[in-house]
């Protein structure tokens, strides 16, 4: 192996003083060939030594070539495996991005059935209100004449319990809650002032005198025509008729 010294001294002297010593090694061999002196010979064999450290040489200069290389390996190891990591980071928030969005979608089909069922259950229950209520109608007792408060009571039994107050305010208006109630110059009849009056035979023959036939007849009027007591209120107070 070399010398720390000599190596440092090829590496300043270079190719140019391989050559000079080259010639010089050739001249001592000719002196020496001649019966030159001994120091002669002394100069000779340290040429040759010069010359043996720059025959080695090349050797340093692969050694360099192969740690370049090498170094050139790492980083193209490192570039492929930040890509490769960068790639993984986005996969995985596409990933993530699809299973919130999935997500989103299913909470928002579960909300929206949900209050569909909520819509229908409520109405079925209204329905069933109704139904209940109608089937009540017939079941008060017959009386020659009925006082305000039993007539109020009536209706409170038959008209929904959410739609009481609309119907009140409608009847309030149109007759004060007198069922025998006739307006003079249309012939309208009764607590909901039908017209013309004998509509309300399709509820009961007794429309006339009962006043449970005529609030049967006038919820299902306003049922049929507004949706509701309240839809027929909300027309009446736009126009003071329904």
């Amino acid at each position: 192996m070399l010398e720390g010294n000599r190596v440092s001294r090829i590496s300043v002297r270079g190719f140019a003083v391989a050559s000079a010593t080259a010639v010089t090694t050739v001249g001592a061999v000719v002196g020496v060939a001649a019966g030159h002196d001994q120091g002669t010979t002394d100069r000779v064999e340290a040429t040759a030594a010069d010359t043996t450290l720059l025959a080695e040489l090349p050797a340093g200069q692969n050694v360099q070539a192969q740690t370049a290389s090498l170094t050139q390996q790492a980083a193209t190891q490192a570039d492929a495996a930040d890509a490769a990591a960068k790639k993984d980071a986005e996969e995985a928030a596409r990933k993530q991005a699809a299973e919130a969005a999935t997500a989103k979608k299913e909470a928002a089909e579960a909300k929206e059935k949900k209050d569909a069922e909520a819509k229908a259950a409520k109405e079925r229950d209204q329905d069933i209100t109704s139904r209940s209520a109608t089937r009540d109608a017939s079941s008060f007792p017959v009386k020659g004449s009925y006082s305000v408060a039993e007539v109020q009571a009536m209706a409170r039994q038959i008209v929904p319990s959410d739609q009481f107050q609309c119907f009140s305010h409608i009847v309030n208006n149109e007759s004060s809650w007198d069922y025998t109630a006739t307006n003079a110059s249309s012939g309208a009849y009764g607590l909901v002032q039908a017209l013309p009056a004998g509509k309300m035979a399709s509820a009961g023959a007794d429309w006339r005198t009962n006043p449970a036939t005529q609030i049967k007849w006038g919820l299902s009027y306003m049922n049929e025509q507004y949706g509701s007591p309240c839809g027929a209120w909300s027309f009446w107070q736009a126009n003071n008729w329904y």
